[in-house]
């Protein structure tokens, strides 16, 4: 995945769900990762990109200027063929924790929702 607007570059990993029905995390702040039981970026549906904000130990995370995309940027995806998915910024919205339905839920377009889990 790269968002060349808040200089992102990282590599994607699939994502499940955790023993306790929540969606796991990626395994490093550096990568993002794609619920895998979700729908697959650029296909109908609510495509979810997961990153982290920080580390456990003050770094940085790759989605720690997230906030800062704005309507209009752009960021792009490689599918396992090699071929780029390019994506628009449309909107930004916060959710407060456990009400982020809407994230998962749309499918009445092609949608990439980026999440994080702060600011």
């Amino acid at each position: 995945m790269v968002i060349p607007a808040i200089n992102v570059s990282a590599g994607i990993q699939p994502l499940g769900i955790t023993p306790k029905g929540e969606m796991e995390v990626p395994s490093n702040t550096v990568d993002v990762g794609w619920f895998k039981l979700g729908t697959l970026p650029g296909e109908k549906g609510s495509a979810i990109i997961a990153g982290h904000y920080d580390g456990g130990k003050g770094q940085s995370g790759v989605f720690t200027k997230l906030n800062e995309l704005r309507k209009g940027d752009k960021l792009f995806i490689e599918d396992s063929l090699g071929k780029t998915i390019a994506f628009i910024v449309r909107q930004t919205t916060s959710y407060d924790p456990g009400y982020a339905d809407e994230v998962f839920s749309r499918n009445d377009a092609t949608y990439l929702n980026l999440t994080t889990c702060d600011r």
